[in-house]
């Protein structure tokens, strides 16, 4: 038998064609898929939602915190890069105002300027002075220029109107890209001047190059048209147009999350620099600032399958074990139901076997009365005396009257000890009773059965009926499992002072040893090609336990099998 055999419960195979219109109340199968069903749901939902619940909380806290560290470090670079303007813008302004416009016009003083400027801060290349036309005065820097005339450039008319501008990245005369600072400043005479200041765009760059955005972070400023103002990482060199929308004003950092061109999600960090016409952008996959929770992410998930694989096992094995219960008890109920049936057809047989007992002896009396009173009158009569013909007819009348009675004695027998009866027991005479009423069947097929008892066996107190009943089963079932010519020997000895041994030898086929196990099991039946009931040797192990007895059997294929009763010599006491 394979382990999946002796680990499959029983009800899965159960079929009870008996069960009628109630059958759905023994659909164990039904059942235990309905028990583990509701069992698993009841179990189950509550973690799912929990876990869900749990999950979407611990997700919207993660983009939370993402969008409030984009937040905090936007605002943070956006101070920086404010300082980094704010400071050459505010230096000039002091020049301007602290240096008048012979100091500013001398090449050589405006050449110290430029020099004390770079040693300060660094990065400015040129420094000129405008006049209010527009014409470039004075200049010093690493491309000697003079006699510009910047009237018509964008930023010298902002200059004019605010007093101070910083431009966006553009291309000069020189051929390079720059950032241009411009300082204005008004004389008594009603007329002013601009100095001038040239910014290489490494030094914009450097201002926030520092700053640490993580590995896959990307931190670069725009002009309020898209035009990428320093190298953006995933976005390309200056002055290429930024495939991203340019976000709304705001006086405020502000942080929103988008799409970008490979459809992945992103958060936009984004600050306005006022007095410039740049935009300090910061773009975050998501999927960086998640990465650390994947591993939490991981090990949530894990947790959550295990426990919901321990639950259905544990559900599994519950539900099993429960409903299997439920089927063996039912197995008990049938059994026990059919064991009842199986007695009140004993007692019914007993009842008529007692009727026809007495129907019949009633006229066998009538016939064993008149054969005698016949063959004394052939005796005492001279004519039929000389007869022997007849005497002998006579004779065999009268012994076939007193066969039928020894049977009919036989049946009262049976009858009369169905009901519970302790008395003294005369072993020896039981089994005579037995033998002789199996005699006939066992004369029919030549089985021949002995009977040994030994002697000085005590007498004790049991039931006697139930003794019959177990003894005659035996016999019977062995008289039908031999063959013709068999034989059966009954010993009865003393086991020890407290037991007496019956033993029930055969030499018949034998049991089978996968058959043992299951030979006092109600409707199993081993004898192939033999009519019966199956309850035969499961009504006898009944029988010797109620009289506190034990049964047990030995079998050799091809060699015969025996059973074993012990019977107390003291029957114990039933509540």
């Amino acid at each position: 038998m394979s382990i999946i055999k002796k680990l499959k419960p029983g009800f899965l195979d159960h079929k009870d064609v008996t069960a009628g219109l109630y059958k759905h109340h023994f659909d164990f199968l039904g059942i235990w898929k309905r028990a583990i069903l509701v069992t698993a749901t009841v179990a189950l939902v509550p973690l799912i939602i929990w876990a869900f619940s749990g999950y979407r909380l611990t997700m919207e806290t993660i983009e939370s915190e993402l969008v409030l560290r984009t937040s905090q470090l936007i605002s943070n670079s956006w101070r920086s890069v404010s300082l980094f303007l704010t400071k050459r813008r505010s230096v000039l302004d002091f020049i301007v105002h602290d240096h008048s416009l012979a100091t500013l016009k001398d090449p050589t003083r405006l050449a110290a300027i430029l020099d004390n400027l770079n040693n300060r801060f660094g990065g400015i290349t040129d420094l000129g002075v405008i006049d209010s036309s527009g014409k470039q005065i004075t200049h010093v820097g690493s491309h000697p220029m003079k006699s510009l005339d910047y009237n018509q450039l964008p930023w010298f008319r902002e200059v004019l109107n605010r007093g101070a501008y910083i431009s966006e990245l553009v291309i000069g005369a020189r051929g390079k890209p720059h950032v241009d600072f411009a300082v204005k400043r008004e004389l008594p005479d009603g007329s002013f001047f601009v100095l001038h200041a040239v910014l290489m765009p490494e030094q914009l760059t450097e201002s926030i190059a520092q700053i640490d955005v993580g590995a896959k972070g990307d931190l670069f400023i725009i002009n309020d048209k898209g035009v990428l103002q320093t190298p953006s990482r995933y976005y390309g060199p200056i002055f290429k147009k930024l495939s991203l929308a340019v976000p709304q004003y705001s006086a405020k950092a502000r942080v929103f999350e988008s799409i970008d061109d490979h459809n992945d999600s992103i958060v936009i960090g984004y600050a306005h620099i006022p007095d410039t016409p740049y935009i300090l952008m910061m773009v975050q996959p998501q999927s960086e600032r998640i990465q650390p929770w994947y591993k939490t992410t991981w090990a949530f998930s894990a947790i959550l399958a295990a426990s919901i694989i321990m639950i259905l096992l544990v559900t599994l094995g519950v539900a099993t074990h429960l409903v299997n219960q439920i089927h063996e008890a039912d197995q008990e109920r049938v059994d026990t139901m059919h064991q009842v049936e199986y007695t009140n057809k004993m007692v019914s047989l007993g009842r008529l076997a007692s009727g026809v007992a007495h129907e019949i002896n009633n006229p066998l009396a009538i016939i064993n009365e008149k054969a005698g009173h016949i063959r004394d009158i052939f005796t005492l009569t001279a004519t039929y005396a000389k007869d022997p013909k007849l005497i002998e007819l006579v004779d065999s009348v009268i012994a076939t009257v007193q066969r039928c009675a020894a049977v009919t004695r036989g049946l009262l027998n049976f009858s009369r000890h169905l009901n519970l009866s302790v008395q003294t027991i005369n072993l020896e005479e039981i089994i005579t009773e037995v033998k002789n009423v199996l005699a006939k069947d066992a004369e029919y097929r030549s089985i021949t059965v002995g009977v040994q008892v030994w002697e000085k066996l005590p007498q004790f107190e049991s039931d006697r009926g139930k003794l019959e009943q177990v003894f005659f089963n035996l016999c019977n079932n062995a008289i039908s499992a031999m063959k013709d010519g068999g034989h059966l020997d009954i010993e009865a000895m003393q086991e020890n002072e407290n037991f007496i041994a019956i033993s029930f030898t055969d030499n018949g086929p034998g049991i089978p040893e996968s058959d043992l196990k299951h030979i006092f099991d109600p409707f199993f039946y081993s004898k192939a090609g033999h009519d019966g009931t199956g309850v035969g040797l499961s009504v006898t192990y009944a029988l010797v336990q109620e009289i506190g007895g034990t049964i047990s059997v030995h079998s050799q294929l091809g060699k015969g099998t025996t059973f074993v009763i012990n019977v107390p010599l003291i029957m114990p006491d039933k509540d």
